[in-house]
């Protein structure tokens, strides 16, 4: 769908919306006092002080002045009959005249009959009113939402300490009318059309229905082409099934289109708004409201005939439906502006009645109880005792998976009954001292806030359980067992005062709701047990099941899975790509840079650009370079397409699909400082890319074009803020006033008033919530900070770096969204005092990153930017690099270290042949990185050093063989060399007369094998280690003093400068293997030679090949890399000569045959020369055996290090 219509349908979806609020909503001034014209009689309460009932309207004067009840507790209520349904708009209270008597705080319910209340709520919450501050002063409270309902129960909560419950109260509103009808559960409505076939493209339908029955069709409709739409309930929830498709399934076989609303059959009045515009449908039911598109070509819904409301009958046969019916009441149907129960009402020819529909409301009776606390909740009612056989039967409803249903002590010594939940599963035992002589279990997933009906009956030898129809006995044999009434049965748990013979509870107490309950087939008065005329109770709400759906909505994010008890709800989070109480922390980052701060280098990994927000993560390729990093985003088509035949007339489209979606794609180049997408055409004879009367870049033979394609506008990362005054703050004109949580705040701060602790506070409603992390160093050392803020319904936290996380549950009373009406302010409040001073940046808000650079330029105070990120990231860099301030964040300067990369971890190694020699000069600076300022060069410019820093690894097989060789002006040396028997030896030469030769002759070091050797000498103390286990310490006499050095030589000294004689026995054939990470003090001078040969003071000799010799990488996984590298999205690397190899077919067939017929040939050629000279090679078959050469070297130095004879043997001075 284009834009156009798709807006043309938003828009008429608004009107219809607006529509409908103007045409159900009642009289706008709808504010008349209501109980002030009402008799004493159409007041009553829980008890009352004077013995009758008291009239308690607002400013009452006589008799007793207003309503006080006979004991002041939280049981006490105060209730009001209307007379009829009337819209309640306001409510008014006051104390009692002339006394110390007035409630603080209090609680409002409603219901239609006088049974069944219902709580009046806001925010998902129960909500408590502000009371009275004495007795004679008016708090008015105006209903956020308006209820219709005839009874009012007023239910104080708190009230004056020093005094008693008292109240006189108003009620403000206005009439209300409406059209109801009743379905009996075998009846229905028919609305029948003038024409055959109704084709609407747009529908309105509106409702109210209340029921006790989780199940039934509400309305119906279809098409002999396939459309349908119904609307019915199915365990409590209304599914919408709408088909516009004649190729969709029927619907008994296809599944809802959508699904809302949860416990539904509780015999209140809820509302179901269905819009539909062409596809696009808002299904709302009370004020969830689920937006969805239906699938298929069609637009229009065609119906044919009839609508039926209330069921689905079988044409041709009366009486008889599809489904299940709807039994309950249904008010103010209407369908596109036809109030279908009016029609009825006036017997009008467009409608039939089928069965019994009434036009008046039928309550029901029915009193439930609500067992609050799952530790001493119960409901004690009396039994029929010496009674031969037993029964039992009511209904419950519960999250809970546990619970104590029933326990009673069974007359004449037959012992105890004990029914309970476990598990969700129904268990059943009748236990005689401690034997246990029946047991039942029946039932799964109990727990599931449905009503379930359970029944125990006992007859003779016959016990039975039965649940939800379904019957059930024991496995053991009861034919001996004997099973009399008992006395007192007490439902949901045991008082604290009873033995386990009079009521036994294994497990915690139930919390759920029961209702219908008998005791030997009475049924049982809930009413008396409330009044305390009938058995006993404790922690109990009677006459109201107070159940709540916690996950509707759903408060896990992100596709989180939510389960729930009866206090709380949890989210399970697992492949969701989230973590945390409601699945709002993401597990992965923002961008590549936070994985390049973590120290990782270039590969695939996810990122989330939102972080918490809506939008997943996406997975990206992160190329890490030295300079840049660059984010790579693959589509699934990267071969070359042939495009044949295009022209203006009928383009050539293809679809390309990026792994996300087109907001992930968004969001992650708003994030970025450059973006570019190129496309390359290969071609020939054709007019490329349409350019009329310009020279086409395809000429008769294969070209390849390539063309730079448009792309969103980079936005940039968020480099922070400044804050440079100290009563400096800022706001955001154009926020959005209404903040709404779960919150989270991520943002790296210095802290300057409390530098030792951070302080969260938030207030929703229920009084302040503070959280304090203290941090055992200060917080205002310049250094970069990391803290996150949260509240949700599960709880707040509040983390600092990487302290423990301080949290706290949320309180269930607290409201969930936060009502906020200022800016908010960044860095101060609004009077500007006690500000910020320091950096702050990347500030996010529930997901949404705040744009702090763009306000910092306009606001004083505050500038954008923020320096010290190598404070806190300065670390990544290693071996020695250095880190460097970017404005954008930071880079390793790699200059003064042997190994490269952006983290200065690649090592820099090279493979020297018999000969080679790489000879440093230490003589002018010079630069040997892209910059060339003097300060970042690698120079040494000590004249007379007074310590030598060296490190480097080696494999090699050579001995002897000269790895490193130092010479001064005046003829002192430094030489690290291999003996005849593979032993190290270093060689300090301090004058003609003094040598100090130290040896490391623990193994033979020209094993074929990797070495890192590390010479350190600080004055006269002197360390050398190879690998991790040699070490060698030694002091030098006062007096030694290394001279001026002249140049540093890897390899064989060309130069002739007077070497000793074994010095000069290993220098026969220099150094053959592989050198690696060269560096001596601040020079690496195998990365100069290497990487800026042409600038620095370096001079090769021979043949120097770079190649690694560090661990050596598996096979399987060097092809991988090899395969990728060939495709590497990062590079500039000319493709053109593969793709237009591709395209060449012929030319590459003819070259494959000559290819196939010169291998042939040299195959068998190779096969003879095996044949002759295999018995001359099976002398060295064992030698090669033993050689273990790395993998990487190649194969002309490997036969280089097997030549060589070892041609003498070093004297020995020092030993480890």
């Amino acid at each position: 769908m284009d834009s156009v219509p798709r807006l043309t349908s938003v828009l008429t979806l608004l009107l219809f919306g607006l529509w409908h609020v103007g045409f159900t909503a009642t009289n706008y001034n709808c504010d008349d006092p209501l109980a002030s014209l009402l008799s004493p009689m159409a007041f009553s309460s829980s008890s009352d002080l004077a013995g009758t009932h008291s009239p308690a309207q607002l400013n009452r004067r006589v008799g007793t002045g207003g309503w006080s009840p006979a004991d002041s507790n939280a049981q006490q209520w105060l209730q009001m009959d209307l007379g009829n349904r009337v819209e309640i708009t306001a409510v008014a209270t006051q104390g009692r005249y002339g006394s110390s008597d007035w409630v603080t705080s209090y609680s409002l319910m409603f219901s239609d009959t006088g049974r069944n209340w219902k709580q009046y709520k806001q925010e998902d919450s129960i909500w408590t009113f502000a009371g009275n501050m004495n007795a004679d002063s008016v708090m008015h409270h105006k209903l956020l939402h308006s209820v219709r309902a005839r009874f009012i129960r007023f239910v104080p909560l708190e009230w004056n300490p020093s005094g008693k419950i008292g109240m006189r109260v108003e009620v403000y509103g206005c009439s209300y009318k409406s059209d109801v009808a009743d379905f009996d559960g075998r009846s229905s409505l028919l609305y029948r059309f003038n024409q055959k076939l109704m084709s609407t493209l747009k529908d309105v339908i509106s409702l109210k229905f209340k029921s006790m029955q989780g199940d039934g069709v509400l309305f119906h409709g279809e098409g002999q082409r396939g459309d349908h739409i119904t609307l019915e309930l199915q365990k409590g929830r209304l599914a919408l099934h709408l088909n516009l498709d004649d190729s969709k399934p029927r619907l008994s076989s296809s599944p809802p289109s959508a699904t809302l609303g949860s416990l539904l059959d509780d015999q209140h009045w809820h509302s179901v708004l269905i819009e539909r515009v062409g596809k696009q449908v808002n299904f709302t039911v009370d004020k969830h409201t689920q937006h969805f598109r239906t699938k298929g070509e069609a637009d229009a819904l065609d119906i044919d005939y009839e609508l039926s409301f209330g069921g689905i009958p079988v044409p041709g046969k009366p009486g008889t439906f599809l489904k299940k019916n709807f039994h309950g009441c249904i008010e103010n149907l209407y369908y596109n502006g036809v109030n279908i129960i009016d029609l009825a009402k006036r017997r009008k020819h467009q409608i039939y009645t089928v069965g019994n529909v009434t036009f008046s409301c039928s309550e029901p009776q029915i009193v439930p109880i609500t067992f609050v606390n799952s530790s001493s909740s119960y409901l004690l009612l009396p039994g029929t005792p010496q009674i031969d056989g037993l029964s039992v039967s009511f209904q419950f409803r519960t999250w809970n998976k546990d619970g104590l249903l029933l326990s009673t002590e069974l007359s004449e010594g037959s012992g105890t009954l004990l029914l309970s939940l476990e598990g969700g599963t129904v268990r059943l035992v009748i236990q005689k001292m401690t034997e246990r002589t029946a047991e039942i279990l029946t039932g799964s997933s109990l727990n599931d806030g449905l009503w379930h009906s359970v029944s125990i009956t006992a007859r003779r030898d016959r016990i039975t359980l039965t649940l939800d129809n379904d019957a059930a006995s024991p496995a053991q044999d009861t034919t001996r067992v004997q099973i009399y009434s008992g006395n007192s049965y007490y439902f949901g748990g045991c008082p604290d005062n009873l033995t386990d013979s009079q009521c036994l509870n294994p497990i915690k107490a139930f919390q759920g709701c029961m209702r219908l309950i008998f005791i030997d087939n009475q049924s049982k008065d809930l009413i008396s047990v409330q009044q305390g005329s009938l058995g006993n109770f404790s922690d109990l709400h009677i006459d109201l099941c107070s159940i709540k759906d916690r996950c509707l909505p759903n408060y896990c994010e992100h596709g989180g899975g939510c389960s729930q008890s009866w206090t709380s709800f949890s989210c399970n989070c697992s492949n969701t790509g989230y973590s945390g109480a409601t699945c709002h922390n993401s597990l992965y980052e923002q961008s590549c840079e936070v994985y390049r701060h973590q120290g990782n280098t270039a590969g695939f990994f996810y990122i989330d650009s939102d972080g918490s927000g809506p939008l997943g993560p996406l997975q990206v390729y992160c190329n890490i370079t030295e300079d840049k990093i660059w984010t790579s985003v693959q589509h699934n088509n990267t071969e070359l397409t042939r495009v044949r035949g295009a022209d203006p007339e009928k383009p050539y489209t293809m679809a390309l699909d990026y792994g996300g979606s087109m907001e992930q794609l968004e969001a992650m180049i708003d994030g970025s400082e450059h973006c570019e997408q190129e496309v390359a055409y290969h071609c020939r004879r054709s007019r490329l890319l349409n350019t009329p009367g310009k020279a086409s870049p395809c000429s008769s033979a294969w070209s390849t074009v390539i063309r730079s394609l448009s792309i969103f506008k980079c936005k940039g990362m968020d480099l922070g803020v400044h804050i440079e005054r100290d009563s400096a703050s800022y706001y955001f004109e154009k926020l959005v006033h209404v903040a709404t949580f779960p919150l989270a705040i991520s943002a790296p701060e210095g802290f300057r008033p409390a530098p030792s602790e951070i302080t969260f506070a938030i207030d929703v409603g229920n009084g302040p919530v503070e959280l304090i992390v203290h941090s055992p160093s200060l917080l205002n050392d310049n250094q970069w900070h990391y803290v996150r803020a949260e509240r949700n319904l599960k709880e707040t936290s509040l983390q600092v770096d990487s302290l423990p996380r301080m949290t706290r549950e949320t309180s269930e009373e607290g409201h969930f969204r936060l009502q906020l009406n200022s800016q908010l302010f960044v860095g101060g409040t609004s009077s500007r005092q006690k500000g910020f001073l320091g950096c702050i940046r990347s500030l996010h808000l529930n997901g949404q990153k705040l744009d702090l650079e763009e306000r910092a330029k306009v606001t004083s105070g505050v500038r954008p930017g923020c320096p010290g990120h190598c404070s806190t990231y300065g670390s990544i860099c290693h071996n020695g690099g250095k880190c460097v301030e970017k404005y954008s964040g930071y880079s390793c300067d790699c200059t003064n270290s042997p190994y490269e990369g952006p983290f200065c971890k690649k090592e820099v190694s090279a493979v020297f042949e018999a000969g080679t020699s790489v000879t440093y000069m230490f003589q002018e600076p010079y630069p040997v990185t892209k910059n060339i300022s003097l300060s970042s060069s690698a120079i040494y410019t000590d004249a007379a050093p007074s310590k030598e820093n060296i490190a480097f690894s080696f494999v090699t097989a050579q001995a002897p063989s000269l790895l490193l060789y130092i010479n001064s002006s005046s003829q002192d040396s430094l030489a690290v060399l291999l003996c005849r028997n593979g032993s190290l030896q270093v060689r300090y030469q301090l004058s003609k007369e003094e040598t100090h030769v130290f040896n490391m002759d623990a193994e033979n070091f020209a094993n074929r094998r990797l070495h890192h050797l590390k010479i350190n000498r600080e004055g006269r103390e002197l360390t050398i280690q190879v690998d991790q286990h040699l070490r060698l310490s030694y002091n030098f006499s006062p007096e030694v003093e290394f001279r001026a050095i002249r140049s540093l030589t890897l390899g064989k000294v060309t130069e002739h400068l007077g070497l000793d004689s074994e010095v000069a026995k290993a220098n026969i054939m220099g150094f053959v293997g592989c050198l690696s990470s060269v560096q001596y003090n601040q020079v690496a001078p195998l990365k100069a030679a290497l990487r800026h040969a042409t600038i620095a003071p370096v001079t090769v000799q021979g043949t120097l090949t770079e190649s690694s010799c560090g661990s050596v990488v598996d096979a399987d996984v060097n092809a991988v890399t090899t395969v990728d590298s060939s495709s590497d999205p990062f590079g500039k690397t000319d493709e053109r000569e593969p793709l237009t190899n591709a395209v060449r077919s012929d030319s590459a067939v003819i070259g494959g045959v000559i290819a196939v017929v010169i291998f042939i040939i040299f195959s068998i050629i190779g096969i003879m020369t095996r044949f002759l000279y295999q018995h001359k090679q099976s002398h060295r078959t064992n030698q090669m055996k033993e050689k273990e050469y790395p993998e990487n070297l190649d194969s002309s130095f490997r036969n280089d290090i097997d030549l060589q004879n070892t041609v003498s043997e070093c004297k020995r001075e020092y030993f480890i």
